[in-house]
């Protein structure tokens, strides 16, 4: 015999979210110049190497289809940058065949309709551009500097630490590492998508990004066995689908160039997915994916009043119980399905046996809603229980759990 305590399943979300081309004119409309772009190159360009040339691209409500080509050492001629708003500055990663990022574009055009603020995208791809990896590193040290000397120069007409947040993709979380490091950690906010690894991977904090480095430093890790950084790095370190191996990204290397790049990749889309409606990725706080999988970690009481952290944009809502903890360090975890926008609800079970007899056997679990589905369900983040119900064997029976705490004891 068995009691059922509770009913468990991971069930897709309901729901489709759909990314919008972002749409980018090579000529501004209004005066009739040519519009600066993300620089694209190829593989040859790779072969033969770049050297470092960098454009800072500024994007805000008034200008969302023509870029803004930045000076960092005189700001005072931009048309759009208001200081006064929350600066957001996004900075790629290596790019071994020099085309743009696929998803720089999107990320602009889904932050600016989620904030009236400042996106500025740092094009380095001259200097990311390279089979030698090792030397786009060195590029990367060097991007510092420059965006070093934008950060000042926006602190002299006006702007605060406090509104400065970056996010930086691969070798860009250590670059936006690097940069909170000269103002002593107290940049706003850093956000790491899966921080590079080689060239990283057993350096001390002031040789990588670090959860000093910024009032509020969140990171997820998509790629620990391969390109990404293993360890924790931030304040939070989200874990999807334990750190490794992402669902819908190919197994084997017969999956081509996605083998090498879409668990590492995924990251990114993990985060732009939360600027979505209908997409909050709850995560739960946990030592390890092991005890998340086996259900040690799928409640957040020890955290009460504060509800489970948010995967992505609003992850900093999660900031205060951090800075509670000594050190303020958190790892969380979570699994998402194999496509976009990768959003799954979390169910729990716990089989009660009342006999300690050994019986080989197995149970089927179906969660069904109140409109007959079976494969898209939702339920409340509540423990729900009925203590009064037997499974008998091979009957299927049909029951309605019930809050735990309406049940009288």
């Amino acid at each position: 015999m068995w009691q059922l305590h509770a009913a468990f399943q991971r069930v897709p979300m309901l729901g489709l979210c759909v990314f919008t081309c972002f749409v980018a004119w090579s000529v501004r409309a209004d005066i009739g110049q040519e519009c600066p772009t993300f620089t694209d190159l190829n593989f040859a360009n790779s072969l033969i190497g770049t050297n470092l040339k960098v454009q800072l691209l500024l994007y805000t409500r008034r200008n969302q289809n023509c870029a803004e080509n930045l000076s960092e050492r005189n700001l005072t001629a931009s048309t759009y940058l208001n200081v006064t708003k929350q600066t957001i500055i996004i900075i790629h990663g290596y790019r071994l065949t020099g085309s743009p990022p696929i998803w720089i574009d999107n990320i602009t055009e889904l932050l600016l309709e989620k904030e009236d603020i400042n996106v500025i995208i740092v094009d380095w791809n001259r200097g990311a551009t390279n089979v030698n990896y090792f030397k786009a590193v060195d590029s990367a040290k060097k991007v510092v500097e420059i965006l070093k000397n934008l950060i000042d120069q926006m602190l002299a007409n006006g702007a605060s630490l406090d509104s400065i947040y970056m996010i930086g993709a691969s070798i860009g979380a250590h670059i936006a590492g690097f940069v909170g490091k000269a103002y002593n950690g107290k940049i706003g906010r850093i956000t790491g998508l899966d921080p590079a690894g080689p060239s990283f991977t057993g350096n001390p904090p002031s040789q990588r990004l670090d959860h000093t480095d910024a009032q509020f430093v969140d990171v997820i890790h998509s790629d620990i066995d391969a390109l990404g950084y293993r360890k924790p790095l931030g304040n939070i370190d989200f874990y999807p689908n334990g750190g490794t191996d992402q669902p819908g990204c190919p197994k084997t290397i017969l999956g081509g160039f996605q083998y090498f790049k879409c668990d590492h990749q995924r990251s990114v889309f993990l985060y732009m997915s939360s600027l979505k409606p209908n997409c909050n990725v709850t995560a739960y706080p946990c030592d390890n994916y092991t005890d998340y999988r086996n259900g040690k970690c799928m409640h957040c009481e020890a955290f009460q009043p504060r509800p489970c952290p948010v995967l992505g944009y609003y992850a900093d809502k999660w900031k205060s119980h951090l800075i509670e903890k000594k050190p303020p360090v958190t790892t969380a975890y979570f699994d998402t399905s194999d496509k976009e926008p990768f959003c799954m609800h979390h169910y729990s079970v716990d089989i009660i046996t009342w006999s300690k007899n050994s019986r080989r056997g197995f149970i089927n679990i179906k969660i069904t809603d109140d409109a007959g589905n079976t494969t898209e369900s939702k339920i409340n983040r509540i423990q729900l229980c009925r203590y009064d119900f037997i499974l008998l064997e091979n009957i299927e029976a049909t029951f309605r759990p019930i809050p735990c705490h309406d049940i009288a004891v």
